[in-house]
């Protein structure tokens, strides 16, 4: 579900790329609403939950695994992972703002370079959990481990599933 997650972030990142030229070129029309409305939904919902799932589930799960000095490099991954989404939490509320602005008709200047370092940011930040955290908890975490982390997700998400 993670993975899965850090594909349809991408995709949103890509959306957010096409919508500035796509401003320059059209304007705000229906399109470009339409647009920033879907971002917005994305990012204010299944983003926030994707942060929680791992600070919430995946990582306590995770330190609880460890032990010894293997605990303690966890534990920096841990906090540079988490330092990631408070950065990129602030770099989404500044574009927020700004698609509030374009989803209600409004002319508001999307930056390249705001829309760019949150898709980069977040490029980075998948890059480390796909080749360093997921990895990590399909080795160390139990299958029973996983199944409830999954229940969990789905719990936050309003899937029922069992």
């Amino acid at each position: 579900m993670l993975s899965a997650c850090h594909g349809r972030i991408e995709t949103q990142c890509a959306t957010l790329r096409r919508l500035v030229p796509y401003l320059l070129a059209h304007g705000v029309d229906e399109e470009a609403r339409t647009a920033a409305t879907r971002v917005m939904h994305y990012f204010d919902t299944a983003a926030m939950h994707h942060h929680a799932d791992e600070e919430d589930d995946l990582f306590p799960a995770l330190i609880e695994s460890m032990a010894g000095s293997d605990a303690i490099c966890l534990r920096e991954m841990i906090d540079g992972l988490k330092a990631d989404h408070r950065a990129l939490e602030a770099s989404w509320r500044h574009l927020r703002d700004l698609l509030e602005g374009l989803a209600a008709g409004e002319c508001v200047p999307l930056v390249a370079d705001d829309v760019e370092a949150l898709a980069v940011r977040y490029a980075r930040h998948i890059e480390r959990e796909e080749k360093e955290l997921l990895p990590m908890a399909a080795r160390l975490l139990s299958d029973d481990d996983l199944a409830r982390i999954g229940r969990t997700m789905r719990e936050r998400r309003g899937i029922d599933k069992a």
